[in-house]
Parts: C-alpha cells; structure tokens; sequence
C-alpha cells in the first residue's frame, strides 16, 4: 500500500492531540490504491484503535448509494425521472406546502403547484427540509408531534414541504422517499435490492443497514464536540427495526466499501469488471440538473448536530442525481464538475472523473461541518493530488 508520510504525520498529530478521537483516510485512482490510513481510537478513553476496518455510520453519504439504485431501475424502465412520483409511492400526492403558522401556532398548509417528480427528490429541489438547518420544519414537528427523521418511523416522513417543487434548492427528506420508490418499483426491501444490485456485485461485504455482530465489533463511536472544543463519546444508534430503512442516510460502511463504490463512479459504471450502472446514466449523474439555481449556505438550527455550512465560498455549486457538483476547480486540485457529498458525523467522499481519482475521509464526530475534520479533509485531498 502506497505510504504518505505528510499524511501520516498530520493525522496522527491530529489524535495525539485529541483534536480528532479516530480518522480512516483513503484514496484511489482507477489503476489502484494511493493512500490508506488509521488514526486514533474508536472510542475516546478506549483502547481499540480505529483501523482501516473500521465500521462507522456513513450517515448521507448513503444518499449516493439510493440514488445510484433508483438510476439502476429507471435503466430499466421501472421508474421515470420526471413522471409524477406519487404514481410509484401514492403518499407524495398527499404532500402540502407549508406556507407559515397561524396565531395559535397552527401550520398552514396548500397544495403544491406541481407534483413531486423523483428527479426533483434526487436534487434537493422538491421542497423537503431537515429541521437541523430549518427551524420551520422543528416547529411543525413539535405543534405536531411529527418524529424526527432518525427515529426511522414512517411518520417521520409526513414533514410537509418549504416551497413548490422545482422552486428552490433545499437539502432534506427527499432521498429517504427515493428508497421507498426503489422499493415500490422493485419489490424489494432496501437492503436486499442494495445487496442484490450494488453491494453484492461490487464485493461490499462490510456496509449494511443493521450491524452484525463481527462489525459491531469494529465499530466506532460518535462523538459531540462541545464549545470549548473538548470531545467526548456520546450514545447515538438508530433503531435496531426501524419501520423504513432510511436511505438517506441509515447505512454503516468500512472506509474501503465506500471507496468501491466511488470507484464505480470513476469508472463510469463498473468496478472490475462488473458493471452495475450503464456509462450514460453516470454522465447523466454527473450533470447539473438545478441550474439556474445555486445551493445557498445552509444556516445551522440545531448548533450540536451541525455548524454553518458552506460549501466552496464563492463558487456556483451545482447538484446532480444525489451529487454535489463544484462548477470550478476547487483549491485543493479538485477538477471542475467534481461529484461529492458527506455525512453528518464528519464522514466525506469525493469523486473526480476527470483525474480518475477517489477519496473517503471518515470520522465520528459531532457537529457536522467540523472545523477541525473539514481542515484535514482539505488537506488529505490536497496532498493526495500533489501525490498524483
């Protein structure tokens, strides 16, 4: 395995220090590895290190994976991009927009002016919000008694949306209902359409919905960063039977199982030799499909789940069918039209088509958007396309 003593120093200095409790860091080109590294420990006042095996929640880096499943089947003629969506899942004909709060605090809802179509959910332009970043949807929840996304209950699903379809970009629930039109369309639950067509295939064996008990063995904790900057472990897991899998975000992976997967995307569809998407659905993948809209800073309403969030200060950003697109190129040596996205616990990937290359950063830590794991993010990118 390629060595890169830079890296390795920077990220073991970053443990040592316990700026960050535990970091997996890798990186490939389509001819093979470039980088692979474990820092840290699983667990802060644990002795497990965390090790290239590692499991960790991926969190929305499983939105790519939904997305690449729902592409599959429209492949296969058994979803559309722009048909109605509720034709497949009949509840998104039941959506309302949520146009504010009367006196008494009750929602004030319409119907949309069009419907939901599944590339509208795919781009974060269908209108769902997360109450993390819109305290709109927290307050619907709470005059409501409507769960939050993470309890993994179907209810949770019923927030209504920000603005009509197509109006806006707005991340949110919107992929958590592409799993259910997978499932719909497929007839499959989510983990076994995943297993059967993605992760089966491509020779995952280390990414699931529910942990096994040889991964929860390797698994590491999440852990809250409080103001002061101090990290501590903190007991977060998602329901052990949840009535929906959540594909926005429910899936754990090994750093190397989600490196697979950006490899796929690298190589336009398959990994060697197998291939689980045709090479124009990945171009279509790959495209802008919100322009002329921009994905405006996402303001932080829940302070412990997430900072601020900017992404590439001062660029356009695109979307694409589960992708963030940067339209130039990034500092770190990034190409233009670069694919990307992340998950809340600091975990994050991005894929460059261009210069053939891949790399996943994982951490578990709390608040997403972290000082501290954006920096090395950076800076791990950086280095690997000096390393090119």
């Amino acid at each position: 395995m390629p060595t890169n003593t830079t890296l390795d120093t920077m990220f073991s200095e970053a443990v040592e220090s316990k700026a960050m409790p535990g970091i997996v860091a890798v990186a490939a080109t389509d001819s093979g590895p470039l980088y692979e590294g474990a820092f840290g420990k699983r667990e802060l006042g644990k002795d497990a290190p965390m090790t290239i095996d590692t499991v960790v929640w991926i969190a929305s880096m499983t939105k790519a994976i939904t997305g690449a499943a729902a592409m599959q089947l429209v492949e296969r003629g058994k979803l559309s991009l722009e048909k109605p969506a509720s034709d497949v899942v009949g509840e998104l004909g039941a959506v309302k927009v949520l146009e504010g709060f009367d006196a008494a605090g009750k929602p004030r809802l319409r119907a949309p002016r069009r419907p939901i179509t599944l590339k509208h959910l795919l781009t974060h332009t269908a209108g769902f919000g997360y109450e993390i970043w819109r305290p709109e949807i927290a307050q619907y929840q709470t005059m409501t008694g409507t769960p939050g996304i993470t309890t993994c209950t179907n209810a949770a699903l019923t927030t209504p949306l920000l603005f009509d379809p197509g109006d806006r970009w707005e991340y949110g629930i919107s992929i958590d209902w592409v799993g259910k039109m997978v499932e719909a369309a497929s007839g499959q639950k989510l983990d076994r359409y995943f297993q059967d067509n993605i992760f089966g295939p491509l020779g995952m064996k280390d990414i699931s919905f529910k942990l096994s008990p040889a991964q929860r063995a390797r698994q590491a904790g999440v852990h809250q960063r409080d103001e002061k900057g101090v990290l501590a472990p903190i007991e977060f897991a998602l329901p052990d039977d949840p009535e929906f899998l959540m594909g926005g975000g429910g899936l754990y992976s090994t750093a190397r199982d989600y490196l697979t997967f950006t490899q796929m995307i690298v190589q336009g569809g398959s990994y060697k030799g197998t291939q689980v998407l045709q090479r124009e659905t990945v171009e279509l993948m790959a495209q802008n499909h919100i322009a002329p809209l921009d994905i405006p800073p996402m303001k932080s309403a829940i302070p412990p789940l997430s900072n601020d969030v900017e992404l590439f200060p001062g660029m356009r950003k695109g979307w694409g069918l589960s992708f963030l697109i940067n339209t130039q190129q990034a500092p770190t040596g990034r190409s233009a039209g670069s694919l990307a996205w992340a998950g809340l616990a600091n975990t994050y990937f991005w894929i460059d088509r261009t210069k053939r290359v891949s790399g996943v950063f994982l951490s578990q830590v709390l608040p997403f958007y972290d000082h501290t794991a954006i920096d090395l993010f950076a800076r791990f990118e950086t280095e690997v396309y000096r390393a090119l």
